[in-house]
């Protein structure tokens, strides 16, 4: 997006806009050398709010002590245990097969139950309990990786229809988010929710089905951009390949079976595009699995195409939404050799990513809306909101994270329930790309979100989900300063710098209560802090921060990162 453009257009702007130079005709000329600038707060939060969700101020402070290298290093190199899975938060009276075996608050991912009412149950389940992932993510790129491989290998949930399957594609994508790609597709492959939703499951040797053979060409490994490209008999002829395979609904870990009695065992030909190559036709119990492979590495071998194509999906994703020849030839080129080089490891591709100049260019910090899932949750992490403990009320934090999981409805960000096999279409969608995410319908929703739980909170069952920007203000360095205490908070939860006319603005019409000098916000704070029981001294300084902190995430530089 042109964030000049995005500055420009939002009514009530206040900052100037950003002056960046540019190289020629091109938005900048870096590349993947390694980045040696300056390692300060601004490059930490940069390097967060990307790889992560929102920057923490523990996790700022943290970084800041490590170098550049370390801190991609420790991102992409999670420790922490896999989240323990979803429980059982939903009622079961309006099943006709309520699920007995599963008592409340115990996890449900084993239990066979075929009820339509209590698969929807479990999905919403799986989708709050996806929320609370999110807001209680470990110090490293894991889930930012999983939602990545969510867009890229879309499913829905609501379609699949089965919140046992969905759960055990989730836990793939996490398991494998900084793995092998090529492995992960054939896993994804023969993944029963990816089965059930790109109807492989129907796909026989009397009736070969094309859905999941397109996709897997089109939108997971090869792209629709080649000239020359694969054609539609190529996928006719790859669907022939996939047939025969189904699921197990009797195992309750729900596995892929391979039943030849559906497998088309001939021969299977491809164009020139792939070099003219035949997939012998197998028998026996290994014939699925053995052409599966055949499959991926026929596709595969047109490593140009797939290493280009990948490369471009993790730009677009992780830096910017265009690309223009320079960041062709600079980025996206030794990015696919990388990949490739690698042999279709992520990890490394990642590291040569997050290290270089390109990433730390000032041009590309603050270039991305804010996904509504990176706006909420990256709120809620960032102002340090306090959610209930669920491992001892399970029923009052899904109760919370249902809240999230309704803003990035509201936001059109519907985690589980991307709007189609391709994904979101702000990944993906020429030209508008992240502008998708804000209009006049989801910007004054987003307000309304960071207004309301700043200023009133969110309840439930009698707990209160609420911004503290008291207890906030007392992690700053030096909150009696209105200026350092300004500048401190800027610096967390913005991505590109406000003018200083605009702060010095924003300090008088809020912290100094119309006046002109700092002690009248110094006084106030230092009154509060000798006796903080004191009420009205306590609310003096509350009343002029929540006005400040709505204030700053009303403003249109908020909504980057």
């Amino acid at each position: 997006m042109d964030r000049r453009a995005f500055l420009t257009s939002v009514k009530g702007r206040s900052a100037e806009p950003l002056q960046v130079k540019k190289s020629g005709a091109f938005r900048t000329s870096s590349g993947l050398t390694p980045y040696t600038g300056v390692w300060s707060r601004y490059e930490v939060v940069h390097l967060l709010k990307r790889t992560m969700f929102g920057a923490r101020p523990t996790d700022i402070s943290y970084f800041l002590t490590k170098t550049m290298s370390q801190a991609v290093d420790e991102l992409l190199s999670p420790t922490a245990a896999f989240p323990a899975p979803p429980v059982k938060d939903y009622a079961t009276t309006d099943a006709a097969t309520p699920d007995l075996d599963v008592a409340p608050g115990t996890t449900w991912i084993q239990s066979i139950n075929y009820d339509g009412n209590i698969q929807v149950g479990r999905i919403l389940s799986l989708k709050r309990w996806w929320n609370g992932v999110l807001l209680n993510q470990d110090r490293s790129i894991r889930e930012k990786m999983t939602l990545f491989w969510h867009n890229h290998f879309a499913t829905q949930m609501t379609e699949v229809a089965f919140g046992n399957l969905s759960y055990k594609h989730v836990n793939l994508l996490r398991t494998s988010a900084l793995g092998n790609f090529k492995q992960l597709v054939k896993e994804v492959t023969l993944d029963p929710a990816m089965l059930m939703y790109l109807n492989g499951v129907q796909n026989r040797k009397a009736a070969p089905d094309e859905n999941y053979a397109r996709e897997l060409m089109e939108l997971f490994t090869l792209g629709k951009e080649n000239n020359p490209n694969y054609t539609e008999a190529d996928v006719q002829v790859a669907a022939r390949v996939l047939t025969g395979w189904q699921i197990d609904f009797t195992n309750n870990t729900f596995p892929a079976v391979f039943n030849l009695n559906r497998h088309d065992t001939a021969n299977k030909q491809f164009s020139s595009f792939f070099g003219n190559t035949v997939i012998t036709g197998r028998t026996g119990s290994t014939a699925g699995d053995l052409e599966l492979n055949d499959l991926l590495n026929m596709i595969f071998a047109k490593q140009l195409e797939v290493s280009r194509f990948m490369a471009r999906k993790l730009y677009r994703f992780f830096v910017y939404s265009e690309i223009d020849a320079a960041a062709e030839t600079n980025v996206i080129e030794p990015l696919a050799l990388q990949l490739r080089s690698s042999n279709w490891e992520i990890k490394p591709a990642l590291a040569l990513l997050f290290k270089s100049e390109h990433f730390y260019d000032v041009i590309n910090r603050g270039a991305q809306i804010k996904t509504p899932l990176d706006h909420v949750i990256g709120y809620c992490r960032e102002w340090n909101l306090a959610f209930p403990d669920v491992t001892t009320n399970y029923a009052d934090a899904y109760g919370m994270w249902n809240l999230i999981l309704t803003m990035g409805v509201v936001g059109q960000q519907n985690i589980g329930d991307p709007p189609s096999v391709a994904g979101w279409p702000a990944y993906y969608q020429i030209p508008q790309y992240y502008e998708l995410w804000v209009n006049t319908d989801t910007l004054p929703k987003r307000n309304q979100f960071t207004d309301g739980i700043t200023a009133v909170g969110y309840a439930y069952n009698n707990k209160l989900l609420i911004m503290d920007p008291v207890g906030y203000t007392k992690t700053l360095k030096t909150p009696a300063d209105p200026n350092a205490l300004m500048n401190e908070v800027l610096d967390r939860i913005y991505s590109i710098a406000l003018s200083q006319q605009s702060k010095d603005q924003l300090k008088k019409d809020f912290l100094l209560s119309g006046q002109e000098q700092d002690y009248y916000w110094t006084s106030a704070w230092n009154t509060y802090m000798s006796d903080p029981s004191n009420t009205s001294n306590y609310n003096i300084v509350y009343v002029r921060l929540v006005g400040l902190y709505k204030y700053f995430m009303n403003l249109a530089e908020y909504q980057l990162m």
